[in-house]
């Protein structure tokens, strides 16, 4: 019989709580698929039909790596917007290619049924009881959810430590931390743990440029889509806040969504589809609260997004609030979103000076 190997794309950080979840669900081997880099990105694109958006070709050249690597078993997350979609044509494009492997979509819509996903489980271990699989997705989300509140403390404070990189240094340790906990007790007693420990790290705040990042969510959640966008930012001394995450794509945005559509009714009154109605709130939250400019990230062609952005252009041209578009693909040029970038800082530090 052969050995069932699982691998799924990469996001950011958060392979360490889903290989977590997968190695005590399924039995099975987990193989991480590599950090996304210039061969991934070719091989996504090559392959991948000309007007797929980046995120389908990022995944793309993941899987390919990581059946190269002898997975025979991917696993998609479906869900809002063309995504939902991408597992079904990713499959029909790698079964072309000649690999041999099982494809499991974790959701076909925005709503997601436990029960469903418990039965795509059992499909990859016959064994698994109800009440074991709700023990380790609670400790996943729980794993999720710790993650993210540190990564907020380290977006506010990373432009500010005093010695270089002491934050990401942590963070690495804690990362690794995480991944050997066993049981809850002990992920409670880790995270309060290095919590206190972020919170010893020393900084110094002076002259603050404080920045919101909105946009789709696989450029917000992984670096590489976006050249490290929040890494340059805090190189530049600037406080960031962002909101879309796992936890809040979990079950966060689900039960905020009537908020969202009533605090945004002057503005929209239709949902616009995955986040973008989400972005629109986001866009008037950040002016009532004061920053200093707004940063919106999309994948080029991103249908949600592009019809965001008149409104979001609308909301900031009555709050008065400067504001940068950035779309990504794969042709794309590091040096060219820095120019952006840098022209942008100058003008949100000379209003600064100004006020």
């Amino acid at each position: 019989m052969t050995k069932k190997i699982i691998s799924f794309p990469k996001l950011g950080d958060y392979n360490i709580p889903l290989n977590f979840l997968f190695k005590h669900t399924t039995n099975c081997k987990i193989i991480t698929a590599p950090k996304i880099t210039k061969k991934t990105i070719e091989l996504g694109s090559k392959y991948s039909p000309n007007d797929a958006c980046l995120p389908f070709k990022y995944t793309l050249g993941n899987f390919i790596e990581a059946l190269n690597l002898g997975a025979n078993i991917l696993i998609q997350a479906g869900g809002g917007c063309r995504y939902r979609y991408y597992g079904e044509v990713q499959e029909a494009i790698l079964k072309e290619l000649g690999y041999d492997f099982k494809l499991y979509q974790l959701s076909n819509s925005d709503k997601r049924n436990i029960r469903e996903i418990y039965n795509l489980f059992k499909t990859l271990n016959p064994k698994l009881k109800y009440h074991t699989f709700l023990y380790y997705g609670y400790f996943t989300i729980k794993m999720i959810y710790y993650m993210d509140k540190i990564d907020e403390y380290i977006r506010s404070n990373i432009g500010f430590e005093t010695k270089k990189n002491s934050f990401l240094v942590l963070k690495k340790k804690m990362l690794r931390s995480f991944a050997k906990c066993q049981t809850i007790h002990q992920l409670n007693k880790c995270y309060f743990f290095y919590k206190k420990c972020f919170k010893k790290l020393e900084v110094k705040k002076q002259d603050v440029l404080r920045i919101g990042i909105i946009g789709e969510l696989y450029t917000a959640m992984e670096p590489s889509s976006t050249y490290d966008l929040e890494y340059k930012l805090a190189q530049n001394n600037i406080e960031i806040k962002r909101f879309t995450n796992l936890t809040y794509l979990i079950w966060q945005k689900a039960i905020s969504k009537k908020k969202l559509t009533r605090l945004s009714k002057n503005y929209c009154k239709y949902n616009l589809g995955a986040d973008g109605l989400d972005n629109v709130y986001r866009s008037i939250y950040l002016s009532k609260k004061k920053y200093d400019g707004i940063i919106h990230t999309k994948p080029f062609g991103c249908t949600p997004e592009i019809g965001a952005i008149p409104i979001i252009q609308k909301v900031c041209k009555d709050y008065n609030m400067p504001i940068i578009f950035l779309s990504f693909d794969v042709e794309d040029e590091d040096g060219a979103i820095n120019t952006r970038l840098e022209a942008f800082y100058d003008v949100l530090r000379y209003r600064k000076e100004k006020k």
